[in-house]
């Protein structure tokens, strides 16, 4: 079985920001137009949640909450002695280039009993978290990314996602063409191709691509394309590099089908996206 996520994560650099850790008292409201997600690491509940379509619950079990994109909810640690939780945010880069945030539902809620294998990450995150130590920060930044590594891993493995990236990469037959498609974006790919590396006929492979992505082959490595397009150029790569990377034969082609897509030809988007940058 190919490596399902390092591409992903390779592509669109994964980084994780504590805020704050301990006893959360009364009302935390979060933003949905601050552009990144939030992880939080419920250690000790009761803990009231208000997700981001304004429905309620609580979260009484120690859990891992996982906003991926950018969406206001709301925390209610209650007003004596609160919950204990770990919070932080996260950024994948922009939600409509990463195929990996699109396909997440706005809210994975997973209880630690049912993730083993983040016992020790979590056991060392929590214990950073509460000590002073030298660069305890930048530590439990990275043991915050393992987390989210290792949660993404579980919801695969478990098939936690019923639609977009995650649930074809839990597909074993899926899972060889999309991983091929993340590694290699600039070769010449058809159909074919694809259905060959799942051991499908072509019509098998396109349909059940299909069906659990929710777009077809050709739709999907456009769009994979294009979001590693806009990386690249946001990091000031010429439009003749970026369509060499990503599998165009000519700037040309490529500028046709980022227009096609996204309404503005690529020097307009990269000078767009320059001015809105702070």
């Amino acid at each position: 079985m190919p490596d399902r996520l390092s591409a992903l994560l390779q592509r669109f650099e994964l980084h994780a920001r504590v805020f704050h850790s301990g006893a959360l008292c009364g009302i935390a409201d979060f933003d949905g137009g601050s552009g990144v997600g939030h992880l939080h690491l419920v250690r000790r509940g009761p803990l009231g949640v208000v997700d981001t379509r304004g429905r309620h619950s609580v979260v009484s079990e120690p859990s891992v909450l996982f906003f991926p994109r950018a969406g206001a909810h709301r925390l209610d640690g209650g007003e004596r002695e609160g919950a204990d939780v770990v919070c932080a945010s996260i950024d994948f880069g922009a939600g409509d280039e990463n195929p990996l945030l699109r396909g997440l539902p706005a809210l994975l809620s997973v209880p630690l009993a049912q993730l083993p294998g983040l016992d020790l990450a979590q056991q060392l995150l929590f214990s950073e978290a509460q000590a002073s130590r030298c660069g305890h920060g930048a530590v439990v930044d990275r043991l915050t990314e393992v987390l989210v590594i290792q949660l993404l891993r579980h919801a695969i493995a478990h098939h936690l996602v019923d639609g977009g990236v995650m649930a074809g990469l839990a597909d074993p037959r899926l899972a060889k063409a999309i991983s091929a498609l993340h590694d290699d974006p600039a070769r010449a790919w058809t159909l074919d191709a694809m259905a060959a590396l799942a051991g499908m006929s072509r019509a098998r492979f396109a349909a059940h691509f299909t069906h659990t992505v929710g777009v077809p082959p050709g739709d999907y490595l456009t769009g994979w394309r294009l979001g590693l397009a806009r990386t690249l150029l946001r990091k000031g790569l010429t439009v003749k590099q970026v369509a060499a990377e990503v599998g165009y034969a000519s700037p040309g082609a490529f500028g046709r089908a980022f227009l096609q897509r996204l309404g503005r030809t690529p020097t307009q988007w990269q000078q767009g996206d320059a001015v809105a940058r702070p």
